[in-house]
């Protein structure tokens, strides 16, 4: 007799599922059988009376540990997702095995993002977070990491009560959601609440450097734990760089490092990167992305100094497209032997873990700039930091107009109460006898 399978899936079929009639002759396995571990309905489109007859089969599998509920919402008005949402979701917040959920290529706006707000505030035994491209914007992002906050609380709560079974938020992985640097102030909360993360993936979320600066000194510092961290195509310039690298000596456990495409900077951001990673305390790094940031010749050598110093011993993979140096330059291929000679050391075969060692494909890189053009840059640079910091007393100010408005308001509600109970209390005082 052969043995259950534990896997049920239905991705990518492109399934229009409506009605919970649409349930038999789809999901017949979860009926049969509620040993299921991962489930995967990634792909289709699923409609709020199918997702409600899908909830109580879902809720049965008790052994469940991960599902993927990505891209499940294609071609539906935005009045449908929410009631879908909130059947998934209910029915997995009994389940105490569910570490692991895939909600990415969702749409979770200011419309939608409330059955998920309240899931995450919930499930104690989630572990792994994954939400890429559900266009969230800065108000829903932020939303959803108070959510994150409130969730290490009830964590926190539900060890103290002896619950010895709590894991702790390892993995968030939440990029193209354009945060922008309007929630940061949230995500710093959440990564301070949550310090033992080990993942962290927000590339390409419009955060400018202030955004930047906050979230790693206020929020990742504390991470010590922290293996990957991904910030691709957001802002960095030297005030990012700076605030990264005085971070990046208490991150031991460091393995990989994106932080491509990011404006760090020719001369200060990559300075201020490879003086960083010199002092020899990030040994565990093996990948290091560096892709489209203007690094020239003399980055490439500052960063060789780095590994021919043997400050980084376990350096497995540089990726360097789309900068401005020759690919003959001579420091980018001291640095390719370099890589070369521990792939070998390390006993991989040639062509073995294809992308994982050595450089990447130069295929797009730019010509270096002459004296001239670096002057006129770093300028450039200088006035964009301003106006970055400009914009962002900008957008304090008028937060904190939003928040004065709100008080006088409430102000004269107040006032205007206590007139009128003032008021009932003399017409009650008129009408009284005096004894």
């Amino acid at each position: 007799m052969s043995t259950p399978s534990t896997t049920f899936s239905l991705e990518g079929r492109g399934l229009k599922l409506d009605n919970s009639s649409d349930t038999d002759p789809h999901t017949a396995p979860l009926s049969s059988s509620q040993s299921h571990t991962y489930i995967n309905l990634s792909g289709n489109t699923l409609g709020a009376p199918f997702c409600s007859a899908l909830g109580p089969l879902l809720s049965a599998q008790t052994s469940l540990t991960s599902i993927n509920i990505a891209d499940i919402f294609t071609s539906r008005l935005l009045s449908e997702i929410p009631p879908a949402l909130t059947s998934l979701l209910t029915s997995l917040l009994p389940l105490q095995h569910l570490q692991t959920i895939d909600l990415s290529d969702n749409a979770f706006g200011l419309k939608t993002q409330a059955p998920l707000v309240d899931f995450l505030k919930q499930h104690i035994p989630l572990r792994h977070l994954i939400l890429n491209n559900n266009g969230l914007g800065p108000e829903a992002g932020t939303h959803i990491a108070d959510a994150l906050s409130d969730l290490a609380d009830r964590k926190s709560e539900a060890i103290q009560n002896g619950n010895k079974d709590v894991p702790n938020l390892e993995t968030v992985v939440c990029g193209r959601n354009r945060l922008e640097t309007g929630s940061m102030k949230a995500w710093s909360r959440t990564f301070t609440k949550h310090s033992h993360v080990k993942v962290v993936k927000m590339v390409q979320n419009g955060i400018r450097q202030p955004g930047i600066e906050v979230l790693l000194r206020q929020g990742l510092k504390g991470c010590e734990e922290i293996e990957i961290l991904d910030l691709q195509d957001n802002t960095f310039t030297h005030i990012g760089a700076e605030a990264l690298a005085s971070m990046l000596p208490g991150w031991k456990n460091l393995r990989e490092l994106g932080v491509g495409d990011s404006l760090l900077g020719r001369k200060r951001g990559m300075a201020m990167l490879c003086a960083a990673l010199g002092k020899g305390e990030n040994t565990a790094l093996r990948v290091l992305r560096l892709q489209y940031n203007e690094i020239d010749s003399r980055g490439i050598a500052r960063l060789l100094k780095v590994v021919e110093e043997g400050k980084l011993p376990n350096l497995r993979r540089v990726e360097l497209n789309g900068n401005k140096f020759a690919e003959e330059d001579e420091g980018v291929e001291r640095l390719r032997r370099l890589l070369e000679k521990s792939r070998e050391g390390a006993g991989a075969e040639e062509g073995e873990g294809e992308g994982e060692w050595g450089l990447d494909e130069f295929s797009d890189l730019e010509e270096e700039d002459s004296d001239v053009e670096e002057e006129e840059e770093d300028a450039a640079e200088d006035s964009e930091v301003e106006e970055a910091k400009e914009e962002e007393k900008e957008r304090e100010k008028k937060a904190e107009g939003i928040v004065r408005d709100a008080e006088e308001e409430e102000g004269r509600n107040v006032s205007q109460k206590e007139d009128e109970e003032v008021d009932v209390l003399a017409e009650k005082m008129g009408k009284t006898e005096m004894i």
